[in-house]
């Protein structure tokens, strides 16, 4: 487990499943989403039994914040493409319990999986992709040291629309330099 300031990242379990069927079928939780199907309890268990098949630290991780009656799922996090070589990785987050939104939860989280990649991992880059509507998720990345670094055009159609994918990263010196 990762813990921080009221916060924590745990391993997914399969008791969790349930939680994301109904969070990845609310269309305001992923519209930010490369999702765009239904999505059902049998489809999210075959994703369960392939996630824990991979190396365990591409493995995503529940956020949990503590409140008056315990810990509380909100949403999930983690690092795919990690590369021994590169020595970097995609950082890939949702908030899914709306009640949670706008309360800052997203970024506490970022902030504990950096820490977990730059000092535990011994990465130097870890770089995400995020949809230029999703103005709520840049916020945040900029928040925790993440700087636009380029822009593919109109590589995403929701709503009837293409929309850019912004390409952000932050470097490990850069995230010494603020910590």
């Amino acid at each position: 487990m990762i813990i921080g300031d009221g916060i924590r990242l745990r391993a997914v379990d399969r008791s969790d499943l349930q939680l994301f069927v109904n969070w990845l079928n609310d269309h305001e939780v992923r519209q930010f989403l490369t999702l765009y199907y239904p999505l059902s309890m049998s489809m999210e268990e075959k994703w369960f039994e392939s996630m824990i098949l991979s190396s365990p630290e591409e493995q995503p991780l529940m956020i949990e914040v503590i409140t008056e009656k315990g810990w509380k799922p909100i949403g999930d996090l983690g690092l795919m493409h990690v590369s021994n070589v590169d020595r970097d990785a995609e950082l890939g987050i949702f908030i899914g319990e709306k009640s949670e939104w706008n309360k800052g939860y997203g970024r506490k989280a970022i902030k504990l999986m950096l820490r977990y990649a730059f000092m535990t991992l011994n990465l130097n880059r870890i770089y995400l992709r995020v949809f230029e509507n999703n103005l709520r998720g840049i916020s945040s990345y900029r928040a925790t040291g993440f700087v636009e670094e380029g822009r593919m055009r109109q590589a995403k159609f929701s709503e009837g629309a293409y929309q850019d994918v912004l390409l952000m990263s932050v470097l490990r010196s850069e995230w010494q330099a603020e910590n």
